[in-house]
């Protein structure tokens, strides 16, 4: 199973980006899938969750408000809207999803499939 994230770049703070996340399996709309962003000499840290159906998300408190997961399952697609970028913002982002389970506070180590990430830039 592959994830494929992508929709990086450099912006400017207050800008907005969406990082799409694809997979190659069908059985991707039933997964949990989960955003997490890894900075430059920082641990890899939760962003946000959303539940297989979408009737579930959660986000990290420092996004909260300004960032939207949701998914399109037709698609096979979940998708992450952040708006108001802030430089604290920069770094790159993994998509990942989890089989079994939906969690409000997905760990990293629970996660069962990852993408290899894209890379957002915000600058000041």
């Amino acid at each position: 199973v592959q994830l494929q994230a992508s929709g990086g770049g450099l912006v400017q703070a207050g800008d907005s980006l969406r990082l799409p996340c694809t997979a190659s399996a069908r059985t991707f709309s039933a997964w949990a899938v989960a955003w997490f962003r890894q900075a430059p000499g920082k641990e890899r840290e939760f962003v946000a969750t959303i539940n297989w159906i979408g009737s579930n998300t959660n986000y990290a408190a420092s996004v909260k408000g300004r960032f939207t997961i949701s998914r399109d399952n037709a698609k096979n697609t979940v998708y992450l809207q952040m708006n108001s970028l802030k430089p604290e913002d920069t770094a790159v982002y993994y998509c990942a999803a989890d089989r079994a389970y939906y969690s409000s506070y997905p760990r990293a180590g629970d996660m069962d499939y990852w993408g290899k990430g894209t890379l957002v830039t915000v600058s000041s």
